[in-house]
């Protein structure tokens, strides 16, 4: 039975991935630290996991969140939302061969922070799923949300529907409250705010909102993870049209 490696000082991401260099690169270099973590925990890169069955989906959104974290300065417990003993278990339960990483052995735990605490509590009141991976999710969710992106990009997901999937299956009350798509992020807030008695709306009809685009526009992009090898095809395939091309 393989254990979580024992504890050991502080470890951020260039210390768990050998040979990689952290946030301060180009973005392009930051991508490729968080493609290596991805198949340092799964074997694959992220573009080819496959999800079919709940227990890879949930391999995957645990994978994705870890490896968009080690992109990012500061530790990866911390820029995941997990505690140095729950990051701990989670390695030794879904990546034990991944352990000797050192991601494990990161002692330094989650900073606290009341709007994050806030989106967790949300999220925990929500569960609809058994075990301790709903409760690191609503953590790792609710650290992720404090960053700058859409929601699904913060968390190393490859598209939308993917956090629409992961909510409904760990926190199926909370995502099937939001009939009308609300962008994620946003209608966390509008639920924190109603469960307090307050309205965050300026007008009781959404389509007559001004911040109507800040709260339903579109949530399209491009993963985290994925864009370079997007780029790569592009490139090859720009290259191809080219040589196959007669000379003028």
């Amino acid at each position: 039975m393989l254990a979580a490696a024992p504890f050991e000082p502080s470890i951020d991401a260039p210390s768990a991935f050998p040979g990689l260099e952290q946030s301060n690169a180009p973005r392009d270099r930051q991508h490729d630290i968080g493609v290596a973590a991805y198949r340092m925990l799964t074997g694959c890169h992220p573009a080819d996991a496959v999800i079919d069955d709940d227990f890879s989906f949930d391999r995957h959104v645990l994978a994705s969140i870890l490896a968009v974290a080690s992109m990012e300065n500061g530790t990866v417990a911390e820029r995941a939302g997990l505690a140095a003993a729950d990051l701990a278990s989670l390695m030794a339960h879904w990546f034990p061969g991944a352990c000797g990483l050192g991601l494990a052995g990161t002692v330094a735990g989650v900073a606290d922070d009341d709007e994050t605490a806030m989106v967790c509590d949300l999220l925990l009141a929500n569960r609809s799923s058994e075990g301790e991976v709903g409760r690191w999710l609503a953590a790792m969710i609710a650290r992720r949300a404090m960053e700058p992106n859409h929601l699904w990009e913060d968390l190393g997901l490859r598209e939308r529907s993917e956090l629409t999937r992961l909510l409904s299956r760990h926190f199926g009350p909370i995502a099937r409250r939001n009939t009308q798509n609300m962008r994620w992020k946003r209608f966390f807030y509008r639920a924190l705010c109603e469960s307090d008695g307050f309205v965050m709306c300026t007008t009781p009809v959404c389509t007559e909102c001004r911040d109507f685009d800040l709260c339903f526009g579109d949530e399209s992009g491009e993963s985290r993870m994925a864009d370079r090898r997007r780029e790569a095809a592009l490139s090859i395939s720009t290259a191809a049209t080219l040589l196959a091309s007669p000379p003028e």
